[in-house]
């Protein structure tokens, strides 16, 4: 198995003190690798097999903290380009008392938003079994058009999984409903919560979302339901088969939801491209994200493949 995670890796701001409270609240804060794209990768890589990681880094401090981050990941650094011109992406994240999170993101005008479309060409693509891409990169240009170009030359053998990743206040000069139909005719796999579908006028249960998906392209749909766990639909044209499954989740003692989305992305992918049915690929993938939700930061309580197993085996 060959995979190619695509998107930003940036740094993740947290308020320095444990307390609840507004960003501005805060005195200090504490930095965390993260991005969605980049949590997709450091998990797989966790669960046994690192992925390549097509990224950005500033040629900064931030930039440095980041690739020796990936590099001690086992991330390949192939496709991990570094920008002289511009800095590396930021997050300010903010945690209520539940450990919920709430994102301030600064990635105009990064080096996040600029992929360079030579980097990743069409012999390397051959040799991929899956691609996995971030939808917050759809939100800026020219790495938008970096995105749609590589989604449009991937191999129709290949997997393409897809997260939206709906962040309001990203979409001022893309339309997100223009964004997501063009996107998911390239898809394969989506991974989407209702907050990620209902603004481009997706509607209902998560069974109804699901069903809606797989009308609009891709072959299987994924709906995350938080602590409620996950619905999956898929059709014929599934290596899986045509299917419908459910997973209520796993009980966690949360400390931080903040990448626990992207964990349960990256048990997904591990799951299904290694040739697991689709509902003990929910399953797993919902050990990997209530794992991923007990410390702070959004990969540093990731688990690896063999925390998971005992997790389930005690289950």
């Amino acid at each position: 198995m060959t995979r190619l995670v695509v998107g930003e890796c940036i740094v993740d701001l947290h308020p320095a003190a444990a307390a609840a409270g507004d960003l501005g609240d805060a005195d200090a804060y504490v930095r965390h690798p993260g991005g969605a794209p980049a949590n997709v990768a450091v998990g797989l890589a966790r669960l046994g097999e690192a992925p390549a990681l097509w990224t950005r880094l500033g040629d900064d401090g931030f930039g440095d903290f980041l690739a020796d981050t990936l590099r001690e990941e086992a991330i390949p650094e192939a496709y991990v380009e570094r920008d002289p011109d511009a800095p590396t992406g930021l997050a300010l994240v903010a945690l209520d008392a539940d450990g919920e999170r709430s994102f301030s993101l600064y990635l105009e005008g990064t080096a996040a938003a600029a992929l360079d479309p030579a980097t990743v060409d069409d012999a390397a693509l051959t040799d991929l079994d899956w691609v996995h891409v971030g939808g917050v990169e759809l939100a800026h240009e020219p790495v938008r058009s970096t995105v749609f170009d590589l989604l449009e030359r991937v191999p129709a053998d290949v997997t393409v999984s897809f997260d939206p990743n709906a962040r309001p206040s990203l979409w001022r000069e893309f339309d997100y409903t223009d964004t997501l139909a063009r996107a998911l005719p390239d898809v394969d796999v989506l991974v989407a919560s209702a907050e990620d579908l209902e603004p481009a006028g997706y509607e209902g249960t998560a069974e109804a979302l699901a069903s809606a998906v797989v009308a609009d392209g891709p072959h299987t749909a994924v709906i995350t339901r938080g602590a409620a766990g996950a619905t999956a639909r898929s059709t014929a044209g599934a290596p899986w088969g045509a299917g419908h499954a459910e997973h209520p989740g796993f009980d966690a003692d949360v400390v931080d939801t903040t990448g626990a989305g992207d964990a349960f992305t990256a048990g997904v992918v591990d799951a299904l491209d290694g040739g697991a049915s689709l509902g003990a690929a929910l399953r797993f993938a919902n050990a990997v994200g209530a794992r991923a939700t007990t410390a702070q930061g959004a990969m540093a309580a990731i688990p690896t493949r063999e925390a998971v197993d005992r997790f389930l085996t005690d289950r």
